[in-house]
């Protein structure tokens, strides 16, 4: 028989006392603190019976101020008390938060250095707000479970003081409640976990869907992603409904043990006084209850209902066995849109298509690749946004080489976007071949075969080399243009003939044969950022799209292998639209687009050094050094040339 899985606060329990061990000197002094709190209770109740009693009613007054003076003075002593408890406790709780921060940080560091290519989104959460909140509740814990202890201990030795029978009156009622809400407790924390494991994945899930974007629109998943989406709100609002439905359970049982003590003892007040019990007993009994021991309760029950449960699940969050890296189940079935829409998934955009859907045999296309055509181009992310393009024109010749160059942050990605018909202009009109790249009707393996786009994350799915290289290439790779070539392959022949070529154009040789060959299967996570762009580059070079887009999409790769990768691009028949990571990339190519602000000037690199003050600049800049928005990590992660 399989056993039970043991729950969180028996997984924390052993870790909890080896803390709480290690700080006895400080739980003393606490404890030192809080034995005032108790006689501070005790006087307060007891003072109020006997200035009744042996004052007042006696006919008394001096010594019924004088009972009064005591309780006062008891309260001004607790107070000091309370003043020497939170100097304790920045003891206690510090070293709690401390030792979560080292742990976070050191199982983030561990999982990075053993899969650098997965992100632990997760981490920034529990090294930032998590660890907070444990801090916060632990001590808020301390300070009220410490405080109902002490003034319960006061209370009820004040009661038994004053009367015995008391407690028999007052405790039944005050159990049951304890009972009701420890009851509480446990299944509180199983639906604070859920609500905890529902947020976690609808963050990593829209997390997932806001970083690939451009993916879910090239591959028309809208629809399908929305509803992914969907789930996960649902999936989240239930677990906050189920946890709702426990917080009113919570909720009676704080009615039984903060109100029936006191409806009780009014009950049997007749009783009481028949045997014996004194006005200013009956009174004691009713400061106690309303000022003492029912609002520590009732703070309690609120603190160990809320904070307690909360602190109970990050705690087993943060110090637990489960492995830091990884969505949560819920996440990983609904963070991308699927397995079998890949690029969806990545975060990236290389193809419009999917291994189930590969393209049907190209349409003969001219070898000298497609023309666009931007008429009057605005573009704006909202009503009320600054436009990012404005009245952009720009036609690009069919074979052309274009670059794109301009500051951080300008719009050059946008441009790509527009392009390749993943956003669309607010007004005037982008077309390729004539056309809307994205007119109504056309399929994603229509779009595919039109234009391809590698964004700077380059996308690499589990699989063969091969079949990351022929990802966008349809069935036949024979079929294609007029010439024999596949719509702009580089040459003719074989499968093998024409992959050996792709490979070797882009410099892919040294990876394949580190990772087996063609045939060897592909880890994401084991790759670096510059053998995904390498292999995605190789990909877009076998495609038969006549017109190529890339975006940064060689930023990780060094100078030397970015210079043959875009050389084996210029050699490949097409148009090519390149947006531009170092500057030497606009002396290889035959027209220089530089974009400043919303506007956009156009020209070969010796007439933009006349032209354009900014192109002078981002010159000087790069020739400096000073280049590069895209970090490039040592050893593996600049791909050979």
């Amino acid at each position: 028989m399989s056993r039970t899985a043991p729950g969180p606060a028996r997984r924390l329990l052993p870790r909890a006392a080896r803390f709480l061990r290690s700080r006895r000197r400080v739980l003393v002094r606490l404890g030192g603190w809080s034995l005032l709190e108790s006689a501070q209770t005790f006087l307060v109740g007891y003072g109020v019976a006997q200035a009744l009693d042996r004052g007042f009613l006696a006919g008394s007054t001096g010594t019924g101020l004088a009972w009064l003076a005591v309780a006062a003075a008891a309260t001004v002593v607790g107070g000091l008390a309370v003043r020497g408890v939170f100097r304790g406790l920045a003891d206690l709780v510090e070293p709690l938060r401390d030792g979560l921060l080292r742990r976070v940080v050191t199982r983030a560091l561990h999982g990075a250095v053993a899969e650098p290519a997965r992100a632990d989104n997760s981490s920034v959460s529990r090294l930032t707000h998590q660890t907070e909140l444990a801090r916060d509740s632990f001590a808020g814990l301390v300070l009220v479970l410490r405080s109902f202890v002490f003034t319960a201990a006061g209370a009820l030795a004040g009661l038994a003081s004053l009367h015995p029978l008391l407690l028999l009156v007052v405790l039944p009622p005050l159990v049951l409640g304890l009972l009701l809400f420890t009851a509480t407790l446990v299944p509180m924390a199983a639906r604070q976990r859920d609500f905890l494991d529902a947020d976690e994945a609808l963050s990593t899930g829209y997390g997932a869907v806001a970083a690939g974007l451009r993916d879910v629109v090239a591959c028309g998943a809208e629809r399908r992603t929305a509803g992914e989406a969907d789930a996960l709100v649902a999936t989240e609002v239930e677990a906050a409904r189920s946890l709702a439905r426990w917080a009113a359970a919570r909720t009676v049982a704080l009615g039984v043990a903060g109100h029936l003590p006191i409806v009780l003892l009014l009950f049997a007040t007749p009783w009481l006084l028949e045997r014996g019990l004194t006005a200013g007993a009956l009174l004691g009994a009713l400061t106690y209850l309303t000022q003492s021991l029912l609002p520590a309760l009732r703070t309690l029950m609120s603190a160990l209902g809320a904070a307690g449960t909360r602190l109970l699940v990050i705690l087993d969050r943060l110090v637990g066995e489960d492995p830091p890296h990884g969505a949560p189940a819920a996440a990983k079935s609904a963070a991308a849109p699927s397995a079998a829409l890949p690029a969806a998934r990545s975060g990236t955009v290389e193809s419009a298509a999917t291994p189930a859907e590969t393209p049907a045999p190209a349409p003969a296309r001219p070898a000298a690749g497609s023309r666009v055509e931007l008429r009057s181009v605005t573009f704006a992310y909202g009503p009320g946004a600054q436009p990012v393009l404005r009245e952009v024109d720009l036609t690009v010749e069919p074979g052309e080489h274009l670059v794109v160059v301009g500051p951080s942050g300008i719009g050059k990605s946008t441009l790509a976007a527009l392009v390749a018909g993943l956003l669309t202009p607010g007004r005037g009109e982008v077309l390729v071949d004539g056309a809307p790249p994205r007119a109504a009707g056309r399929s994603a393996g229509e779009l595919a075969r039109q234009r391809v786009l590698i964004p700077q994350q380059a996308y690499v799915f589990t699989g063969t080399l091969r079949e990351n290289l022929l990802y966008l290439c349809p069935d036949d790779l024979s079929a294609g243009a007029p010439d024999g070539t596949p719509g702009g392959a580089p040459e003719a022949g074989p499968e093998e003939e024409r992959l050996a070529a792709s490979v070797a154009a882009v410099g892919l040789g040294p990876l394949a044969d580190g990772l087996g060959g063609l045939d060897a299967v592909v880890d994401p996570a084991a790759l670096s950022q510059g053998e995904r762009q390498l292999i995605a580059l190789g990909r877009a070079h076998l495609s038969p799209a006549p017109l190529v887009l890339l975006d940064e999409a060689t930023c990780h790769l060094d100078p030397e292998a970015e210079a043959r990768a875009e050389r084996a691009f210029a050699d490949r028949p097409g148009t090519l639209v390149v947006i531009a990571h170092r500057i030497s990339s606009a002396h290889r190519a035959d027209r220089v687009l530089v974009m400043d602000g919303a506007r956009a000037t156009a020209g070969s690199h010796r007439e933009l050094l006349d032209r354009s003050r900014l192109y002078r600049d981002l010159v000087g800049r790069w020739h400096t050094g000073r280049e590069g928005r895209c970090a490039v990590r040592p050893g593996r992660s600049r791909a050979p040339a």
